[in-house]
């Protein structure tokens, strides 16, 4: 997935997407050309964001990526100041929605343990 960050703002994209969401930061090939921005992955999901001078949330669309501990990623989210809002309950699924300091929306879904 693709995301836009501002320009210059790659430090406290790091301090969101490893510190607080717990994603490795991966190096991003030179073929690519330059380094703004920053690549982050966690398990199968791949987090990309990209400077864009022309920068606007993405308040609305938005990722979904599943978790197996979303109350351990609501506390760490909480405990950092992000804002954790509750999503409406869907068949078989808890779920959460937090923005990155940008305010780009993110939803992490963790499956009910509950269902059958």
């Amino acid at each position: 997935m693709l995301l836009a960050i501002p320009d210059g703002e790659e430090r406290r994209a790091r301090e969101f997407y490893v510190d607080v969401l717990g994603l490795i930061e991966v190096i991003r090939p030179e073929a690519l050309g330059g380094n703004a921005g920053g690549w982050f992955q966690g398990g199968p999901v791949m987090v990309h964001l990209d400077v864009d001078p022309d920068f606007h949330a993405a308040r609305k669309a938005h990722p979904a990526i599943l978790v197996t501990d979303l109350g351990f990623l609501t506390a760490r989210c909480e405990a950092a100041g992000h804002r954790v809002k509750h999503g409406v309950k869907l068949p078989g699924f808890d779920r959460i929605h937090v923005c990155d300091p940008f305010g780009n929306r993110l939803e992490f879904m963790q499956i009910d343990r509950a269902m059958p």
